[in-house]
């Protein structure tokens, strides 16, 4: 439901056979919920890593359906936070894991928070969210205590291209 694995038959620079195996899977969004010059996060344990992991709300559509950015946005931001924006804009996109998957992701600026329950799946179990500062963010990255890579790379993104967060 979530992937699909293929091995596709390629052929290197030098001409000679090769065989390329890749993850695909459907593009995903990440939702940067700014206010008060900082940002909220979300934790979760993570099994490939046998760790918790701080990280911007993320996700993909479940069930496969396809309707517009934005609409995935609003959903896992609800979901994972609670949180409601009066404002969504896209702010980027970014290719996940480009040497083993197909995945991409669009980056979202939610603004304008409101409050209220989140709506977590069962897969989010313990998920817990908190609001950091932007100085907290940039210790929680340089110390690696954020290593969730789209995170890092949303970050500085929304370091770069939106002046009131820098």
């Amino acid at each position: 439901q979530w992937l699909s694995l293929r091995e596709d038959e390629i052929r290197l620079p030098d001409g000679s056979p090769g065989i390329y195996s890749v993850v695909d899977k459907p593009t995903a969004v990440l939702v940067v919920p700014m206010e008060r010059g900082g940002c909220h996060l979300v934790e979760q344990y993570r099994y490939p890593i046998g760790r918790r992991s701080w990280e911007f709300p993320q996700g993909t559509w479940a069930d496969g359906r396809t309707a517009p950015a934005v609409d995935l946005a609003r959903t896992e931001l609800r979901e994972e936070t609670g949180l409601r924006a009066g404002s969504m804009r896209r702010i980027g996109r970014m290719a996940i894991a480009p040497g083993l998957t197909s995945q991409e992701c669009d980056v979202f600026l939610a603004t304008e928070l409101s409050a209220g329950p989140p709506e977590r799946e069962p897969t989010e179990q313990g998920m817990a969210q908190r609001w950091f500062s932007r100085a907290e963010l940039t210790r929680m990255i340089n110390s690696a205590e954020i290593i969730d890579a789209i995170t890092i790379g949303a970050f500085t993104l929304l370091d770069q291209t939106v002046p009131e967060f820098s």
